[in-house]
């Protein structure tokens, strides 16, 4: 038996995630205004709505940028179809092994918040089992395949979301 290749072949030199997870997102996001459009159900009081909603918004954008800035940094690509060529440490990395879909979380907790829709928690609790199946597990898996002890040493110290 030979041993296993440190990575993986050209061909499957990807995450193989069920779904670009900003589309994940989206679809959670769009089920959750519709339901709410036909079955208001709100959760806070409607004056806390905005003061609750917009920090968490705030917070989620300013977290996705600054993640993007440490792939641009690392030179590896974004998108989980596409090879990673390194494990990203720095920035929001050194804290968690997903900030990304930490701020798309947040955003879509924000907007919830901010529409005053249980609907949208609902559907976010969709969307994080969506994410911890079909594309985190999957995206780990590959980056075990792919780096080997480097990740798991990264993955050790890290934790996957905070």
């Amino acid at each position: 038996m030979a041993p296993a290749s440190p990575s993986p072949p050209a061909d499957r030199d990807h995450a193989a995630v069920i779904a670009p997870p900003p589309l994940i997102y989206l679809v959670g996001i769009l089920l959750g205004w519709g339901l709410q459009v036909l079955r208001p159900a709100a959760f806070l009081p409607p004056a806390l709505a905005p003061a609750v909603g917009i920090p968490l918004i705030v917070a989620a954008l300013l977290l996705f940028v600054l993640s993007i800035r440490e792939f641009r940094r690392a030179r590896t690509s974004v998108r989980p179809d596409r090879p990673t060529t390194a494990i990203i440490r720095t920035g929001p990395y050194r804290f968690s092994r997903n900030p990304l879909y930490l701020a798309l979380s947040l955003l879509h907790l924000g907007i919830a918040a901010w529409a005053n829709s249980a609907w949208l928690l609902v559907t976010l609790a969709f969307a994080l089992g969506v994410m911890s199946a079909g594309v985190i597990a999957r995206e780990e898996r590959y980056l075990e395949r792919k780096f080997g002890e480097e990740y798991r040493r990264y993955r050790a110290v890290v934790r996957r979301w905070l």
